[in-house]
């Protein structure tokens, strides 16, 4: 291994907040299950950029049987933002770690666009780390689709058998295996520390 290619979600920065995810199913006032179906049916459109937020949100309600407002479209679309907003300070330690000892590395996320531009407003810091940044939205692939691991090796410039591609979803590791990538499922800091040989 002479590079690693981060995910970000659940690994670099934390999974949806459970205080804010009952928020948002309380809000709109629909069965916890119909909410995440229809939440999730088209993420894959909104992470790859093909919609903005509110055309997200709209396809969204339609799904429940609903049109939302406007002012539902913002408030939801500003509880989903809190929703995936903390970091995960024990991975920023150590992908820290790795940037300071020299070790290529590369983002590559599923993020929307307005939560991009929020990770870049209040967590420069942290993407700073990472000079290949993957964002779906804007390299127009979403995890895991080929182009997505493509994008990124591309502009690493390491062969994919020498970079481990870190992901909580074993989907995604399993779909840059097939690209030759080495690959981590991540469950914790602990173990990636291990497979890193920093423990």
């Amino acid at each position: 291994m002479d590079a690693v290619l981060f995910d970000m979600f659940g690994v670099v920065a934390m999974d949806q907040s459970p205080t804010v995810r009952a928020a948002m199913v309380e809000y709109t006032g629909h069965d916890h299950d119909a909410f995440w179906a229809a939440y999730w049916a088209p993420r894959q459109d909104y992470d790859r950029g093909d919609l903005d937020g509110p055309s997200y949100w709209q396809a969204v309600g339609e799904l429940l049987g609903e049109t939302f407002d406007r002012e539902r479209v913002e408030r939801l679309l500003d509880l989903d933002l809190d929703s995936w907003s903390r970091l995960n300070e024990d991975s920023v330690a150590l992908v820290t770690e790795l940037s300071d000892a020299g070790v290529p590395l590369g983002l590559l996320s599923n993020i929307p666009p307005e939560l991009a531009a929020r990770f870049e407003e209040r967590h420069s810091r942290v993407l700073d780390l990472f000079p290949v940044r993957g964002f779906s939205c804007r390299i127009g692939h979403a995890k895991p689709e080929a182009g997505a691991y493509r994008w990124c090796l591309e502009r690493m410039d390491v062969p994919a058998g020498d970079v481990l591609f870190v992901d909580d979803n074993r989907a995604n590791v399993d779909a840059a295996g097939k690209l030759g990538f080495q690959g981590h499922v991540f469950t914790s800091v602990p173990e990636l520390r291990q497979a890193l040989g920093r423990d």
